[in-house]
């Protein structure tokens, strides 16, 4: 019999319909069963395919709000992932009773021991290393735990939280139920599996690809001095859609984000320099639509869930084929269609190799705008607020041999 949520209890049916869910994903289908039968799970699937719901509801289910104390605890790599599951196990327990807290470093420790002491929350999500201080500290204690989930495991193992791993779920019992999903499976994460699932565990992997089939990819071969003007004429290309350009430093972040707005693109950074406070307000704004394109570092941008994201650019290829897949999977989410764009040098092209989702995609070279689409590109610039001269000093400079620079300073100025 195949699953649907009409097997799940009326209060969990209720909060899924509030919430908008109408029939599950294929994880949801694969793993939602086997693991309201009590099996430990490994569950890989790509990125954006409902898998906190696949893990979120059985603990629902299966928890009682009578129950006083952590009974549950699931380990994210990022605060933004902690926040987002926790905030939807929350939605998905609302008319059970069941509470989901997020627990996290760069805020204050003293409010998350006085929450954790009431002992109200069933659910606690957290990130690894904030986790293991509060039990160090004495304050969380896990002995008594039913379920532990390890959710986007490889991208912990990158951030270097395997140690942090491995002392947290020796704090829990034996007996409890773990789940572990990944959307890879190096070494690492197969040995943790080996040593902390039960023999007999089950695994669930949907699809045979990686990236989704909703996703577009391209690849753009550039020189790297033409890098920065590719991407320019990528993101005008794609103006109004939402955008994220992965970087690989945090320096590399903040030039971008600083080229691109000298060219009138609505561009903010994430990167690891920020304070949290500051990276809410990055987020909140490229969520609500005020910012446009989120320029980000692979660490900053892990835990990242918009569903509306469109585009995603690799300014530069990543060292590893994992982490092209998790930066790929921040587009073509619930259903919806993305396109992925990289960047690619000579020099890169042995790392492009490597990655089999490209295998098979065919670039093209880059092409420098033509005077033509610079003198259009000016004519069709909001000039209301700008003196004509302006504009006239563009037209004329558009008409040079090598006007993309001065342009690109210009037009940002009549965006302004």
């Amino acid at each position: 019999m195949e699953f649907s949520f009409s097997q799940l209890s009326p209060e969990t049916q209720k909060s899924l319909e509030e919430m908008g869910f109408m029939e599950p994903t294929p994880i949801q289908k694969e793993a939602i069963p086997v693991a309201l039968e009590g099996h430990d799970i490994v569950g890989q699937a790509q990125t954006g395919t409902g898998k906190t719901a696949a893990f979120g509801i059985p603990l629902v289910e299966k928890l009682s709000p009578k129950e006083r104390g952590v009974k549950a605890i699931i380990l994210t790599p990022t605060r933004e992932l902690a926040i987002q599951v926790a905030h939807e196990i929350s939605l998905i327990g609302k008319n059970k009773g069941i509470s989901a807290y997020p627990i996290y470093g760069g805020v204050s420790i003293e409010r998350q021991i006085s929450t954790l002491k009431r002992g109200r929350n069933q659910v606690i999500v957290g990130t690894p290393g904030r986790i293991k201080d509060l039990i160090n500290r004495g304050v969380l204690n896990l002995k008594n735990v039913k379920f532990a989930v390890l959710d986007e495991a490889d991208q912990m193992l990158d951030m270097g939280f395997i140690e942090d791993i491995e002392d947290i779920l020796s704090e829990t019992p034996k007996s409890k139920q773990t789940m572990l999903f990944s959307a890879t499976m190096p070494y690492e994460i197969r040995r943790l599996i080996d040593r902390y699932l039960k023999k007999g565990y089950k695994t669930i992997k949907v699809g045979k690809q990686l990236v989704t089939p909703k996703v577009k990819q391209k690849i753009i071969f550039v020189r790297n001095e033409d890098r920065l003007k590719a991407l320019e004429k990528i993101l005008k290309e794609y103006k109004g859609v939402p955008a994220i350009v992965f970087v690989k430093t945090k320096r590399d972040a903040a030039e971008v984000e600083k080229k691109l707005q000298e060219r009138g693109i609505n561009a903010k950074a994430i990167h690891g320099d920020l304070s949290q406070r500051q990276r809410e307000f990055v987020m909140n704004s490229f969520r609500k639509g005020r910012t446009d394109v989120l320029v980000a570092t692979d660490v900053a941008a892990r835990g990242i869930d918009i569903k509306d994201v469109g585009l995603v650019v690799n300014y530069e290829l990543p060292e590893n084929p994992e982490s092209y897949v998790h930066r790929i999977g921040r587009t073509g989410r619930a259903g919806k269609e993305g396109t992925a764009i990289s960047l690619v040098t000579d020099s890169e092209k042995r790392r492009m190799y490597k990655i089999k989702s490209l295998k098979g995609v065919r670039g093209t070279k880059f092409k420098h705008n033509t005077l033509k689409e610079i003198e259009k590109e000016i004519v069709n610039a909001d000039t209301s607020r700008v003196p004509k001269e302006l504009k006239s000093l563009a037209q004329k400079l558009a008409k040079e041999k090598n006007p993309e620079e001065v342009i690109a300073y210009l037009l940002s100025r009549l965006a302004r």
